[in-house]
């Protein structure tokens, strides 16, 4: 991954998924973003950036792209994001909610092929604290530090990493891997992001009703990975005969038993993986200073 200030950034797209105070926040952020992409818009300057029609003029103009956010209209993901991959690019932020499962699929199985991170859809992208800022994350509530946040909420994100700053508990990396029925990366794959990352020291993993993507983590967790991790489930308060409306819970709870994705489910696998499991996002930073504070002993 390439995360840095210097990290070159397109955006393809400027419809209602982003906007330009999302644009200048990222601009004032440091990031490096070189240019739009919009077709029938080429030539012309949006938000104090050059706009092209397609991907491969921005590449001809300004070499290799590291991270492009797509933020055009659901149906039109799937052009975007193969246009992207076309032109090399490695990682792909899609903003954009609701976009089709089957567009998807044939999505991720193109970047089965090559080594494309595709985060979302319906995601605010990934900010690095102090250093870059990809997408729509609330940089008012993110300070640097050694925590890892990893998650499947947009607004519990942002949540999570506000109680963790006023605790003076900084972050290192925080990412959304979006909650339509269908996304990208996985919590696997950034758990082992946050395992491999210097600057990460502990792990914070927020997640919710619908499919089975915690119970997996929770199994990962104690198989693979080294350092502490906290979890948070949303929902587990919820009465129990309102169904929890996500996409996701939606497009997975065919054929399978009554407790499947639900958070009484996730929540038994992180306690059977011995995981401490915060009972409100307020309550994490305890939980990880009880973690990080015995291991700095140890370290002296």
């Amino acid at each position: 991954m390439n995360l840095t200030p210097e990290s070159k950034v397109l955006i393809q797209g400027f419809c209602e998924f982003i906007s330009a105070t999302h644009i200048a926040q990222m601009q004032a952020y440091g990031t490096n973003l070189v240019a739009g992409v919009d077709p029938g818009r080429g030539g012309q300057q949006m938000y104090n950036l050059p706009v092209f029609d397609l991907v491969e003029e921005v590449v001809e103009k300004f070499g290799q792209i590291d991270t492009t956010i797509i933020c055009v209209q659901p149906y039109q993901v799937l052009d975007a994001a193969l246009e992207a991959i076309a032109s090399n690019i490695p990682q792909i932020i899609i903003t954009t909610a609701g976009v089709p499962p089957l567009d998807m699929v044939e999505l991720l199985r193109k970047t089965e092929a090559c080594e494309t991170l595709i985060i979302g859809p319906n995601s605010p992208g990934i900010i690095v604290p102090g250093k870059i800022l990809l997408g729509t994350h609330e940089r008012e509530f993110y300070i640097p530090g050694s925590v890892g946040i990893v998650s499947r909420s947009s607004t519990l994100t942002y949540e999570v990493a506000w109680e963790l700053t006023k605790a003076g508990l900084g972050q290192s990396i925080s990412v959304s891997i979006g909650s339509d029925a269908i996304v990208g990366s996985s919590f696997l794959q950034w758990l082992q992001i946050l395992d491999e990352d210097d600057t990460t020291e502990a792990i914070v993993l927020i997640g919710q009703p619908g499919g089975g993507s915690e119970e997996a983590a929770a199994q990962y967790i104690t198989e693979a990975i080294d350092k502490p991790v906290i979890a948070y489930i949303a929902g587990r308060h919820a009465p129990p005969a309102q169904n929890w409306q996500q996409t996701g819970t939606l497009a997975t709870v065919i054929g399978r038993s009554a407790n499947f994705g639900t958070a009484e489910s996730k929540l038994a696998a992180f306690e059977s993986a011995k995981i401490p499991v915060a009972d409100s996002p307020s309550q994490i930073p305890k939980l990880l200073k009880n973690i990080l504070i015995p291991q700095s002993v140890k370290t002296k």
